[in-house]
């Protein structure tokens, strides 16, 4: 007995020692200032392995929509900006109470204004039509089915996301829905960010705020950014943002990429897991403030 009471005399100070050390990490990580309410954070910079700030960048988290950039990222790969793709029925895949960028079946478009209704509108529905048809687009001699095509979508996903080196990334869905087996990281995202900005139709659709789109099959429709940064007559408006992608869904919360010009380098931010919509964007704002002199 007594030889238990001494171990455990002996055992609390070294408790006591490895807890102050835990909570000295967790504080060094934090951000010194308490408006920033996200769950993951990082800032970097265009063309350099250089990292500004980080807070839980490694730590998995749902992507929501920022997926899109990907999706975007691989339909560029296998085809051409200008082909025309019939909207079908993968609509009938996209999850209830999707965002949406209001096409329908029958709709013709070309891969350009899909990819614009997913980016700049944040439309599922746009992102199912996109994956469907590049999946059949790169598999011509087989007769996929919507759901087998989805699939097969989301493997040339997760190929290209590892030829990117998001080694801590996997994804489901095209559209980013909330999705068993589906994550990624701050810091895998800021690599997805820095790709896509490297692609010019992704980064000239990332930029608009408002865009008037005929579509192949006549009608037309007016499409306008979920991203507040953009507009000029918003009070979270950045004159130097050029993008990116805003994300919310109930696992992921409201999460945002931005990328900001300043001279000749872009910097780029990514915050996951705010909980409000203002939130998200006064989070970026403090960051970039701070850690790249925005």
């Amino acid at each position: 007995m007594n030889k238990f009471i001494r171990i455990i005399k002996c055992a609390i100070p070294l408790l006591l020692l490895v807890t102050i050390l835990v909570i000295l990490i967790c504080e060094y990580k934090k951000p010194d200032n308490n408006e920033f309410a996200g769950m993951a954070a990082i800032v970097c910079r265009e063309g350099s392995a250089e990292t500004l700030f980080e807070y839980n960048a490694d730590m998995r988290v749902a992507p929501a929509s920022l997926t899109k950039l990907l999706t975007a990222s691989v339909a560029l790969k296998i085809m051409r900006p200008d082909e025309v793709i019939t909207v079908g029925s993968e609509q009938e895949l996209i999850p209830s109470e999707s965002s949406v960028c209001l096409i329908a079946p029958g709709h013709q478009l070309t891969l350009r204004d899909l990819i614009r209704g997913m980016l700049m509108m944040s439309g599922n529905d746009a992102a199912y039509t996109v994956a469907v048809s590049v999946a059949r687009a790169e598999n011509p001699n087989e007769e996929l089915s919507d759901s087998a095509a989805v699939e097969h979508f989301c493997e040339l996903m997760n190929e290209s996301a590892k030829q990117l080196g998001m080694n801590n990334s996997h994804f489901t869905t095209p559209d980013g829905s909330d999705s068993r087996g589906q994550y990624s990281t701050a810091r895998d995202l800021s690599v997805l960010a820095k790709y896509a900005l490297s692609v010019p139709e992704i980064r000239e659709i990332v930029t608009e705020y408002q865009k008037y789109v005929v579509f192949e099959s006549g009608e037309n429709i007016t499409w306008t950014n979920t991203n507040r940064l953009l507009n000029p007559d918003d009070e979270f408006y950045r004159k130097d943002a050029i993008g990116l992608k805003t994300g919310t869904t109930s696992k992921a919360g409201c999460c945002l990429i931005v990328a900001f010009v300043k001279d000749s380098d872009t910097y780029i931010s990514v915050v996951m897991g705010c909980n409000t919509d203002e939130e998200r964007y006064s989070s970026t704002l403090l960051l970039v403030t701070k850690y790249a002199a925005l």
